[in-house]
């Protein structure tokens, strides 16, 4: 047999166990912490720490450590990605039981806070020029740094292929994933770190945002840097700052300055609302030397 046909015969006995059907079903929800998984199969945390190392072993799960707590979540990549996919479509996702375990995740999940974040649910303008250079250019894969409670994520995670948070705030994490979880958008993970030091890799967003975390930064250069580091050539990094209107030529004079820096291509600012601004937009885009050339 072909190593294809393999795999896919360890992952099928692996789900033949109802309990790693069920855990599956539950992570393709969202990423769910031992503990979270515990409360809703109603098993002891040994069994189903167990259950989660046989299904990260077949190469459907994988862990990761936020904070005190290890989440799990599906398996996005690798070479078998496109046999996963098909396997886990065969999954009957109308079951009843499956429908009352993530009925009973959402409901640990439900913070009850229907509390307001003025950073961004004060601004309807802001969500509209966001969702506007959205359909403009693909998304494709989004990081949010600076991520607060999900504002943005919730906003744009449905146009992204994948969105990942990054936050240094555990609370707002936690919140955050929350709120994912019950907006529906499996397709956003939270991920600990800084804006100096991203736990990411090189080249690997469409679209970065830095969220209304320049102007209170002790190194705004390195986080700008930082963020270009991420991104693909021609990827685009949008610039989030809360502003006042006789702030607003200072602070896109200094973006111009440290993008000029980083070698990004920065467009002019936009304030958000046009008259009266409280936010500052500006999209800066990274050098393809290639493209360049051609």
């Amino acid at each position: 047999m072909s190593h294809s046909v393999e795999q896919l015969v360890v992952q099928l006995k692996a789900l033949a166990d109802p309990a790693r059907l069920r855990i599956v079903m539950l992570c393709a929800q969202g990423e769910c912490s031992v503990s979270e998984l515990t409360r809703v199969l109603g098993l002891s945390q040994p069994r189903v720490s167990q259950h989660l190392k046989q299904l990260c072993a077949v190469d459907l799960l994988e862990g990761f450590r936020d904070g005190h707590f290890v989440y799990y979540r599906l398996k996005a990549g690798g070479r078998q990605a496109a046999l996963r996919r098909r396997l886990l479509a065969l999954i009957p996702a109308d079951d009843a039981g499956f429908a009352e375990d993530i009925e009973r995740l959402r409901s640990l999940r439900d913070t009850g806070d229907a509390g307001t974040d003025d950073h961004v649910t004060g601004s309807r303008s802001l969500h509209r020029a966001l969702v506007e250079l959205t359909v403009a250019a693909p998304v494709g894969d989004l990081v949010d740094i600076g991520s607060g409670h999900g504002r943005i994520l919730k906003l744009l995670a449905s146009r992204a292929r994948r969105a990942v948070g990054v936050d240094i705030d555990p609370d707002a994490r936690r919140f955050a994933r929350a709120e994912l979880l019950l907006a529906g958008l499996p397709n956003c993970t939270l991920r600990q770190g800084d804006m100096y030091r991203l736990p990411l890799g090189d080249n690997e967003f469409d679209t970065a945002i830095l969220d209304d975390v320049l102007f209170e930064a002790e190194r705004p250069r390195h986080a700008i840097a930082e963020a270009v580091r991420i991104l693909r050539p021609g990827g685009r990094l949008f610039l989030l700052a809360t502003t006042r209107p006789r702030e607003f030529h200072d602070h896109a004079a200094q973006l111009a300055s440290w993008c000029a820096d980083s070698g990004l291509r920065l467009a002019p600012a936009r304030p958000i609302p046009a008259m009266q601004p409280e936010w500052l937009l500006a999209v800066a885009t990274k050098y393809d030397a290639a493209t360049a050339a051609a």
